[in-house]
């Protein structure tokens, strides 16, 4: 069913606790994305995953322990986008047509000003030119271009799957895509269905009614940036923890 809504605002809605932390989504996304394998020399700080999951604890002993993983990568911040606040190279634009926040690497000079800027430490600096092993440069994506040392990139809610739902639906005469035509790699790849993907202008869409559940959290929203990406838990400890073990985390060390 095609949305009726000209200017979507697209965002993510993932359940924590349906994740079981296979790390499907990073690996979709590295390999939709042209994401290289890590330098050898690469470190947690150095490296570069669009998408990254981490496990939570509630810290209590058994049998009352218990677990979940949360996959955070580019929150697409609505309001007040700090990342495009900062960058002098008009490298990073807040797409009106999508909602999305997108990076241009061929503008960004390497200043890192968005690394530092970024709550949610979701963008990374190429500390390396992009090697792949031999014979796997074939497997590349055409549709996406790879990115040179010295810029920055992240998430962009696999960009160049909308370009081609966007050149399909022109081809059909259609105006809009519908919902199914346009997802990223990492929801399409969830094998329990966790990651929800869709247009939260829309009041019909899973990702809309979904972000207004009562289990929906969002990360830092203290910090009014207005993230696009939700996440959902049954559990009140997970709601605590984001809270406050993350918030603290998020705020108290970077990632450039």
């Amino acid at each position: 069913m095609e949305t009726n809504h000209t200017s979507p605002r697209y965002g993510m809605v993932i359940d924590v606790d349906r994740c079981t932390g296979c790390g499907n989504c990073m690996v979709a996304c590295a390999v939709e994305n042209n994401v290289p394998p890590a330098d050898p020399k690469a470190t947690e700080r150095t490296g570069t995953t669009w998408m990254r999951v981490s496990k939570l604890e509630n810290g209590l002993p058994f049998p009352e322990n218990r677990s979940v993983y949360l996959p955070v990568s580019c929150q697409q911040c609505d309001h007040h986008t700090p990342c495009v606040s900062v960058c002098p190279q008009n490298a990073v634009e807040y797409d009106t047509e999508s909602g999305i926040v997108a990076q241009i690497p061929v503008r960004c000079f390497g200043c890192r000003y968005c690394v530092t800027a970024c709550p949610y430490h979701a963008r990374y600096y190429n500390w390396w030119d992009p090697v792949w092993p031999e014979g796997m440069e074939k497997t590349l994506n055409p549709d996406v271009s790879t990115r040179m040392r010295g810029v920055v990139e992240k998430c962009n809610f696999c960009h160049g799957r909308l370009q081609a739902a966007r050149a399909k639906a022109a081809a059909e005469g259609r105006r809009t895509i519908a919902d199914a035509e346009y997802v990223p790699a990492c929801g399409e790849s969830c094998p329990t269905h966790a990651i929800h993907f869709g247009n939260l202008s829309d009041p019909n869409s899973d990702v809309s009614m979904l972000s207004k559940d009562k289990r929906a959290f969002r990360l830092l929203e203290e910090l009014g940036t207005e993230p696009k990406v939700y996440f959902l838990s049954e559990q009140d400890w997970v709601h605590a923890i984001v809270k406050n073990k993350i918030s603290t985390e998020l705020k108290g060390h970077g990632n450039g």
